[in-house]
């Protein structure tokens, strides 16, 4: 071999040698990439833990903030609202009755046919509010709605119609903060979900909305003033006498159950003749130093719109648990470069990544993990993806959404406890304590669904599991509104003959 062959074998030698060194580099340096990102994943997962010890200080601290809630106004971060429903449906009301449910920026009127539990006629109508009443003045609002309620009552047909001489009855679902008086009125104590209405703050919407139906000539009485978890509860109890509390998780988070009278310190008036008084909890405000908060958890506390509020539902309920997965992301693409040199900039968005869209990376049943591929590349813009990564993506919304499905199911444990059933007693054994559960989180999100059935099942024993029912109750709002209103207007006639 010549001298100048010779030597373009030791270029060429030096040249695969160096290239070589750059592979092992690359490798090692990604390498040192993976093991940071998972131990960003390993060290939130720790932080996340809910073993059962720590679930049962939760549900302990929730019985304890309920009976502070209830001793007095302000003595727990649990408003633990006396709802003035001390008469829920039987099964046995019979009539027909309207309910409006206001909770955003649609809402419905139904008209329901009461005739036993197996006899329940619905109709009901959607109707969109237009934006500028959103933040106009409060008799603009309520004159729209009571204009829309009319339509809709003039579309009753002959077996939809009150007997003649009765004055039709309303069920009221609305579902903003209000400080309620009396079953059918209560003051708005402030707007949230995009209404401004300044004039209304202070106002009792029961009575704007009756003087909007006077001033339309529309003859309807409001029987009962309700928030859309009560109505949850009501809905439920009309076809199963089993059921003691509704929990709603959906965008939002909240709990209500029946209490006894005499166990509401803060009651100051006489005791309701049945013994009993729904509370609405407000329970999304819950915070106690048992909480598995992280930084992530703190970080998106403080970046809200209510820093230090709601903290249990920034934890639990669908409004934040994609954000959560996100600010995880984006720290493992900030300090691991998990998607490559650049962070991307989508990711930096907050509250893009919605929880259908984790959920649906979570339920991925594919085996190249397509649909995780799918969402990453249509929602935040990042493709080529490896199936070691989305892998590691999937671990991380199985881990908020364990979290937050367990942590819900020792809040039912903290009402289970309060009202002593989380134990089965004896000549009790058979006692069935039932649940309500709505909102599309628990309906939607399969893997959050069973998680907490399962916590449930671990924290009660297998024993009291088995009396202890969590169900779906579909549209229990609307439905438990026009059951209030049958019931509240049983009650007055109760009253009356007597």
């Amino acid at each position: 071999m010549g001298k100048v062959a010779v030597a373009a074998v030791v270029v060429c030698a030096a040249a695969v040698s160096a290239a070589a060194v750059l592979v092992v580099r690359h490798r090692m340096r990604n390498s040192g990439k993976w093991a940071k990102a998972m131990d960003i994943l390993r060290d939130f997962e720790d932080k996340c833990g809910t073993p059962i010890a720590k679930l049962r200080q939760v549900a302990d601290a929730m019985t304890v903030e309920m009976q502070a809630g209830l001793a007095s106004d302000g003595g727990s971060k649990l408003k633990m609202l006396i709802s003035y429903v001390d008469n829920l449906p039987t099964g046995d009301e019979t009539g027909i009755f309207y309910a409006l449910d206001l909770g955003g920026t649609n809402f419905r009127v139904l008209r329901v046919k009461l005739g036993g539990v197996e006899n329940v006629k619905k109709e009901f109508q959607e109707v969109s509010i237009p934006p500028n009443l959103m933040t106009g003045k409060c008799e603009d609002l309520f004159d729209f709605i009571a204009g829309e309620l009319a339509k809709f009552v003039a579309t009753e047909d002959e077996d939809m119609q009150s007997p003649p001489g009765t004055q039709r009855e309303l069920g009221f679902t609305f579902s903003f903060p209000v400080k309620q008086s009396s079953i059918a009125g209560g003051t708005l104590v402030r707007w949230t979900k995009g209404f401004n209405i300044e004039d209304a703050v202070g106002q009792d919407v029961v009575e704007e909305l009756t003087k909007a139906m006077e001033r339309i000539g529309l003859d309807m009485r409001v029987s009962a003033l309700v928030n859309d978890t009560v109505g949850t509860l009501a809905g439920g109890r009309y076809s199963n006498p089993d059921v003691i509390a509704a929990v709603i998780l959906g965008t939002g988070t909240n709990a209500a159950y029946v209490e006894r009278a005499n166990a509401i310190p803060k009651w100051q008036g006489l005791l309701p003749k049945s013994g009993e008084m729904v509370i609405n909890m407000e329970w999304g405000n819950f915070q106690s130093s048992h909480l598995p908060l992280t930084d992530y958890d703190e970080s998106l506390d403080s970046d809200s719109l209510n820093p230090g509020e709601q903290i249990y539902e920034k934890m639990i309920s669908g409004m934040y648990l994609g954000e959560v997965v996100r600010r995880v992301l984006l720290r493992m693409a900030e300090e691991a470069e998990f998607f490559g040199d650049t962070v991307p900039s989508k990711l930096q968005k907050p509250f893009i990544l919605r929880t259908p869209d984790m959920s649906a990376m979570h339920h991925d049943s594919t085996p190249d993990l397509k649909v995780v591929a799918t969402k990453l590349k249509d929602i935040l813009e990042i493709s080529n993806t490896s199936l070691k990564m989305r892998k590691a993506i999937v671990e991380l919304c199985e881990i908020v959404a364990t979290r937050g499905a367990r942590l819900s199911a020792a809040g039912i444990l903290g009402i289970l406890k309060k009202t002593g059933r989380d134990v089965s007693k004896e000549g009790e054994e058979n006692q069935k304590s039932v649940i309500a559960m709505d909102g599309g989180l628990f309906e939607h999100y399969t893997k959050f669904r069973n998680a907490m059935q399962n916590t449930m099942n671990e924290l009660l024993g297998e024993e009291t599991s088995r009396n202890i029912i969590i169900e779906l109750s579909n549209d229990g709002s609307g439905l438990g509104a026009a059951l209030l209103a049958a019931s509240h207007s049983q009650y007055l006639e109760y009253i009356e003959s007597t």
